[in-house]
């Protein structure tokens, strides 16, 4: 069996099959009416086209000028594709072409079949995609005949070297089961009223990437964004403390974070959560090194008109390219689009820092999935690729009652945990900063109060006077 790939012309489903197609095998793609079944086809053609194969389209359903339209439409061209088309003509329609005597099935079964036969013959593709086979069905007498005319055409096709993509129009009368046993390999389209989903069911020969893979049609044709599996994802990379560039903050953690580590800083809304993270952005700026924010609350112009205000100079790190902001519509993503967005900048753009801004936002894209299970699978991709990540986490309580440190339990993903939180002190809201934990090295255990001023972030000496810090209304303690 061959163990040579090619390329389905989606990068996506590629990577999906660990490199592309295993070659001469036949394949099937299943799904409802709408699903993508025939742009998957466009696609599989074209990258024919890309490698010089010679390559056919056979359909049943649709004229070959309105296919190659179709293709057109999303860019994809198919001018060097031959096409046997075995639609029916006008003429079907306008003309009597009812048999009294023989079934349709006994008269056209021959003259379609050699057809199909002296056009493999004569062009001897490397590629077919075939839309639908289960238009033999109507070309035999029962379902026995028509898994013996499918076994046969399949045997015709594979032992002439030809790697073959056909479509089914399964339905709960005529399933697709038979089919699905007799191909190498299943590919099924689904979709639902807000989501498009991929997934392998069969791939003879070879591993792939297993579950529900998200993908989107659009006016350049079909992009599929596969589910993460950080483990096959990683790089080397060199230990290192990343600092703040504030010295008190270095002090509090001890040096600073470390890179491929995750932190989470939380914290009640107003508090500084995203100017404090944009911090450390700003010293990897300083060194060459490029950040990317994930906006999910926040419009762009507003986030950097606030880093301006505080001494931050995202303009200047932006016309660098050492700074990059996209502002996310969570329920324009799904997980695995998301995914492909961080990817895209990690992998390409060599971003070091990533950022989101915020956990509640995330999940809203999750479309029900689970928060922290992705979450999990998003910092451990970065993590492995030496990227550090800075989650901003927002709490419900403002100051004074029970202390939360982080909401739906992600404290756990945290390699470090920083925590801000309001006081009211003197008849006045101030503000407080510390850290809960760091796994990598040791922290300092005292809290400091903190502002953001027009200047940057200005931290003070350790608040030991101080006890009750937590509760947000603290006492001072007398010494004396």
């Amino acid at each position: 069996m061959s163990t040579k790939r090619i390329s389905t012309g989606i990068d996506g489903l590629d990577e999906i099959l660990v490199g592309g197609l295993i070659t001469h095998q036949a394949y099937l793609i299943k799904g409802q009416p709408g699903s993508g079944k025939t742009t998957l086809g466009f696609h599989f053609l074209g990258a024919g086209i890309a490698q010089a194969e010679t390559s056919l389209f056979i359909s049943f359903s649709e004229s070959e000028a309105r296919l190659r339209g179709n293709a057109q439409e999303i860019g994809i061209s198919l001018e060097q594709v031959e096409f046997l088309d075995l639609s029916p003509t006008e003429d079907y329609f306008s003309q009597d072409q009812s048999y009294d005597i023989f079934s349709p099935a006994e008269v056209e079964k021959a003259p379609i079949t050699q057809k199909i036969i002296d056009a493999v013959e004569r062009i001897k593709p490397q590629r077919i995609f075939l839309d639908a086979i289960t238009q033999f069905r109507f070309l035999t007498a029962d379902p026995f005949s028509f898994r013996k005319q499918v076994q046969s055409f399949l045997r015709f096709m594979l032992e002439r070297n030809i790697t073959l993509l056909f479509t089914s129009e399964g339905s709960d009368r005529h399933p697709d089961d038979d089919l699905q046993f007799m191909s190498d390999g299943v590919i099924e389209l689904q979709m639902t009223s807000d989501r498009r989903t991929i997934k392998v069911n069969k791939f003879r020969g070879s591993d792939f990437a297993k579950g529900i893979h998200d993908l989107i049609l659009s006016d350049r044709g079909m992009e599929v964004f596969p589910r993460l599996v950080p483990e096959t994802l990683q790089r080397e990379f060199q230990p290192e403390t990343i600092s703040a560039g504030i010295p008190e903050i270095d002090e509090l953690l001890h040096g600073g974070i470390e890179r491929g580590t995750t932190t989470i800083i939380t914290g009640p809304s107003g508090v500084g959560k995203s100017s404090f993270g944009m911090q450390f952005m700003k010293e990897a700026a300083g060194r060459g090194e490029r950040s990317v924010v994930y906006a999910f609350e926040e419009g762009t112009e507003t986030l950097l008109k606030r880093c301006e205000a505080i001494n931050i100079p995202v303009h200047a790190m932006l016309e660098r390219d050492t700074l990059g902001v996209i502002s996310v519509e969570p329920l324009q993503y799904t997980p695995n689009q998301f995914v492909h967005l961080v990817r895209t900048q990690v992998e390409q753009n060599n971003a070091r820092i990533v950022m989101l801004d915020s956990t509640s936002g995330y999940r809203l894209s999750m479309q029900g999935e689970d928060l922290v299970r992705q979450l999990h699978s998003l910092c451990q991709y970065l993590k492995n690729m030496g990227v550090t990540i800075i989650l901003i986490n927002e709490t419900h309580s403002i100051a004074g009652g029970e202390f939360s440190v982080t909401e739906g339990g992600l404290s756990y993903l945290a390699d470090n945990l920083i925590f801000m939180r309001y006081l009211e002190l003197d008849g006045q809201l101030r503000k407080a900063i510390g850290v809960l934990k760091k796994r990598v090295s040791d922290f300092e255990r005292t809290l400091r109060e903190f502002e953001i001023t027009k200047y940057g972030i200005k931290v003070g000496e350790p608040l030991t006077q101080l006890r009750g810090i937590l509760s947000g209304v603290p006492e001072w303690i007398d010494k004396h």
